[in-house]
């Protein structure tokens, strides 16, 4: 295979392989590894989802790109019964889970105005946005953030403000749990003319800020209009369906008609039969209030059993990670020590950009037998 041109592009090694021999430190321990570094739902989904997978009846045809009617409307509902907010079925789209939206966003709105080429998005993220500026030739700009984790938006170059093709917000954040006041955020891209991308894939699970009308923290962008904005969710944490690949945006009409009718023409589609799972789990709110008690014990248990070894364990404001400060600012001599002393897995916080290496992410995705080991080896 010949080597990229002078200048090209070559893709970085991918940060979790990095993670390999941190397993086979774990790996020794009795009961092996506890795999604490990718946030992959371990929990089963609910019977009716997997059901509606087997009943849809949609094997044979290609499903619409945008999503079915009844997905567009089921999405809909959602956010009305949700967050209070109304948005039409036909500002809604399908998309397949939420990171090939965020990866590939850029290069859609740079075609459309090839004029503008910087994406801002928050320096402690996931690395998705950036790699998605990256893909589409763009300047990949991290905005600093707070002391909370929340995008500082007056620290924005006003430069970089105006070459900027869009804005990434993440509320609640992954990695550190931060939750951006979405309504600034909104006013500060439509004062600009910037496009705002709200990823709300963990809004389910916020712990902190007001409630909504199902009696329950949590926000979206949409709440302060949709012009110029658009949410992006996921089903793959909400509902435990990583492996199907269901999301969803929703918002500004011009921005949902553009994106969902290039997205037509290069064949992306959420499979029939995963949006039929789809419309059975957005039915259904019992099943998450499940699992955001699943994830709050087990924020709560590791951030004590991670106390007990000496940590400064801080609880975050929504997410199911927990952002831990290394000691001596060693986030690589903390991940190996806590594969060596307790088996566990977890990500140095280079990989959510270079603004705070000094940390590293505890993803609470293992079932509680695998976290009761944790414990016993914590003494």
């Amino acid at each position: 295979m010949s080597a990229p041109a002078p200048g090209g592009f070559s893709p970085p090694p991918y940060p979790y392989d990095r993670l390999a021999p941190l397993h086979r430190l774990a790996e020794r321990l009795p009961g092996g590894v506890v795999d604490l570094s990718i946030g992959t739902p371990c929990d089963p989904p609910p019977a009716e989802v997997l059901a509606a997978i087997a009943s849809s009846g949609t094997e044979r045809s290609y499903p619409p790109s945008v999503g079915t009617p009844a997905f567009r409307s089921a999405v809909s509902s959602w956010f009305e019964l949700r967050f209070g907010v109304v948005i039409e079925p036909s500002s809604v789209a399908a998309c397949v889970g939420s990171k090939e939206l965020v990866a590939g966003v850029p290069h859609w709105l740079r075609l459309r105005d090839p004029s503008r080429d910087t994406v801002l998005y928050p320096e402690v993220s996931y690395p998705s946005y950036a790699m998605g500026a990256m893909l589409a030739g763009c300047r990949a700009v991290p905005v600093p953030v707070d002391d909370r984790w929340r995008l500082d938006l007056g620290a924005i170059d006003p430069e970089d403000a105006a070459r900027a093709l869009l804005l990434w917000s993440n509320t609640p954040g992954n990695p550190a749990g931060g939750l951006d006041d979405l309504a600034a955020v909104a006013e500060w891209g439509r004062a600009r003319g910037v496009p705002v991308f709200s990823d709300e894939c963990y809004a389910e699970f916020t712990w902190d800020g007001p409630v909504g009308p199902t009696g329950l923290p949590g926000a979206t962008i949409l709440s302060s209009g949709a012009d110029g904005v658009v949410a992006v969710h996921s089903l793959s944490k909400r509902s435990n369906l990583a492996g199907l690949r269901v999301g969803f945006y929703a918002g500004d009409a011009d921005l949902v008609h553009y994106l969902s009718e290039v997205r037509k023409h290069a064949g992306f589609m959420v499979p029939g039969p995963a949006q039929a799972a789809g419309i059975a789990a957005l039915g259904d709110q019992a099943h998450v209030d499940l699992q955001r008690a699943r994830y709050r014990h087990r924020l709560d248990r590791l951030a004590d059993v991670l106390g007990s070894i000496g940590l400064d364990v801080p609880l975050p404001g929504g997410g199911f990670y927990l952002w831990v400060p290394a000691p001596d600012r060693d986030a690589w001599g903390l991940a190996e020590r806590l594969a060596t002393e307790l088996g566990v897995i977890v990500s140095p916080g280079e990989f959510y950009g270079a603004a705070h290496p000094d940390h590293v992410r505890v993803a609470v995705v293992q079932p509680d037998d695998r976290i009761d080991l944790v414990v016993r080896r914590a003494g």
